[in-house]
């Protein structure tokens, strides 16, 4: 029986040291970031061509009152 022990802690022992071997490997393989500034300036090109319509509705009273009143406008 005392053999039988004995593997018993042996096994233990080897599992244990694999199982710390097995974490320092996976320690050293973990991923990293790196975070650097770019060598070229950023540029951004904004070009942008507003166009826009304006449309107004004016009364019919209003047009014949702008129309006799040439100096208003």
């Amino acid at each position: 029986m005392t053999k039988g022990r004995s593997m018993n802690k042996r096994t233990i022992s080897r599992l244990a040291l694999l199982s710390i071997t097995a974490g320092a490997l996976m320690a050293g393989c973990s991923p990293t970031v790196k975070i650097e500034a770019p060598d070229k300036p950023i540029v951004i090109n904004m070009n942008i061509k507003i166009d826009h319509e304006i449309r107004i509705k004016v009364d019919r009273e209003l047009d014949s009152l702008i129309d006799n009143k040439k100096g208003l406008f």
